[in-house]
């Protein structure tokens, strides 16, 4: 455990952590208040005061652990967790080190009842790295105050299962719930996830990520990200969204959830997804869906979204990823059950598949600004289109009462839309070369061609050599 230390029961109990590490009590405890009110039952999300701790392991040796499970099994309960120190980007967001936490090399990994505190750059709270690695996390609480810390990290093909967890984070780029290079598989059952930062997402997907049940909010970042070919499903969560700081200049827009390919070879090049049934997203700033430089499925299912921001409910557009005339972004939007309340925007690099089904309804334009991006939309029987201002599609299927232009004008293909007419159109068809990968959007640097952009395996000796280099990005 190098410099670590153990430390016995001690009288402060809950309140073990040091002053610089403090400062989240009030905002878990107000995490739980807040979100009780709002339709997800936080009642038992656990609090500082309400885990009995019986032993203190610290650690603040740049680069090391306070726990490791390398290839063994193994369970810990009861404990708190005092992690500081320093590490290098690549390793410590690739590799795992520096994390207080860490489980490789097929470890399985149980915690429960468990108090997390990091306060230390790249210093990630819980780690699982590799194939066959597992960590069962459940009924803690996770806190980590300094920047590139997220609360539960997974690369490499590792597997994470947190069941009722609370977490707040405070540092830039530090996801509550986080992947990098590799990606993995993510269950997130019930529990609070905050996050405070610049780039702090609380979702940053480069894996297979799920949450169910769960309150989820961030402050100053978008509330979901997924790079290139990976996912995010929500399930029944309460999603807020206050997108407020622009973590770099490649974006003018903000917005909730953000589906991109940042080229980093992070994240391989492919069919991103986002997925939401049930629950409530509530955005502050901007727009609801940001899709750029990637192709990408969103599928919405009897969810309630509210956007309190002056955007759109979903722009399809290029920024300042990948190469300009390929870069934008190609939706296939699904909505079932669903109701849908603003505009839609898709620059003349991009493309969308509009898919009404099951009684949805969508209020709002498209492209009524003249954007000359290829747009079909299909409704189903029972569906319905409201139009509130002037619309530019490239095609339509729809049966004779679908659309309510609303005194407006809807255009498909150039051609004026007769109200009360059945109409029949074609999707459109996405290209390889906005999804990121070949022709000239180029190749992602270092990447493997492995799911997730797989890092090499970490050598032994002298903090694993040098690993490839990365762009990191976390957000806009």
């Amino acid at each position: 455990m190098g410099n670590g230390t153990r430390k016995g029961a001690l009288a402060v109990g809950a309140a073990l952590v040091c002053a610089s590490l403090a400062l989240a009590l009030a905002a878990c405890s107000g995490t739980t208040s807040s979100s009780a009110s709002n339709g997800v039952d936080t009642s038992n999300v656990p609090t500082r005061e309400s885990i009995t701790v019986n032993e203190t392991i610290e650690n603040s040796a740049d680069g090391e652990h306070a726990i490791e499970a390398d290839g063994t099994t193994e369970s810990y309960s009861n404990v708190a967790v005092v992690k500081s120190g320093e590490a290098d980007g690549d390793e410590a967001d690739f590799y795992g080190e520096n994390s207080a936490i860490f489980a490789t090399n097929g470890a399985t990994l149980s915690l429960d009842q468990i108090i997390v505190d990091t306060d230390g750059t790249h210093a990630n709270a819980v780690f699982s790295y590799g194939e066959g690695t597992t960590v069962n996390i459940s009924n803690s609480v996770i806190e980590t105050v300094g920047d590139c810390s997220g609360g539960l990290m997974t690369t490499g093909g590792g597997t994470m299962n947190a069941t009722n967890l609370n977490i707040v984070t405070s540092g830039r780029s530090s996801a509550a719930i986080r992947s990098d290079r590799g990606g993995g598989t993510v269950t997130v059952t019930g529990g609070s996830y905050v996050t405070n930062g610049v780039g702090s997402p609380v979702v940053y997907s480069t894996a297979d990520i799920t949450v169910s049940s769960a309150y989820m909010e961030s402050t100053a970042s978008q509330g979901i990200v997924v790079e290139g070919q990976n996912s995010v499903t929500l399930n029944d969560v309460e999603l807020v969204a206050n997108n407020t700081t622009k973590n770099g200049d490649h974006s003018d827009y903000y917005q909730a959830v953000m589906v991109y390919q940042s080229m980093s070879g992070d994240a391989d090049s492919g069919e991103a997804s986002f997925t939401m049934s049930g629950g409530t997203l509530t955005n502050g700033t901007g727009d609801i869906f940001f899709v750029t430089n990637t192709v990408a499925t969103i599928n919405l299912d009897s969810a309630t979204i509210i956007n309190n921001g002056d955007g759109v409910f979903l722009r399809a557009a290029a920024a300042g990823w990948g190469n300009s005339g390929s870069n934008g972004g190609q939706v296939t939007l699904n909505a079932a059950n669903q109701a849908i309340d603003g505009d839609i925007v898709v620059d003349e690099v991009s493309n969308l598949n509009l898919y009404l089904s099951s009684d949805s309804t969508f209020s709002g334009e498209i492209n009524s600004d003249g954007e000359t991006g290829e747009v079909y939309v299909e409704l189903d029987s029972g569906s319905k289109w409201v139009l509130t201002g002037d619309s530019y599609i490239t095609s339509l299927t729809c049966d004779a009462d679908s659309i309510d232009l609303n005194g407006h004008t809807l255009y498909v293909d150039g051609q004026e839309y007769v109200a009360g007419t059945a109409s029949t159109g074609t999707a459109v068809e996405a290209t390889a070369s906005s999804s990121g990968g070949g022709g000239d959007m180029g190749t992602p640097p270092d990447a493997s061609g492995e799911k997730g952009g797989t890092p090499p395996e970490k050598p032994s000796g002298d903090k694993g050599g040098t690993p490839p280099s990365s762009s990191k990005k976390s957000g806009n």
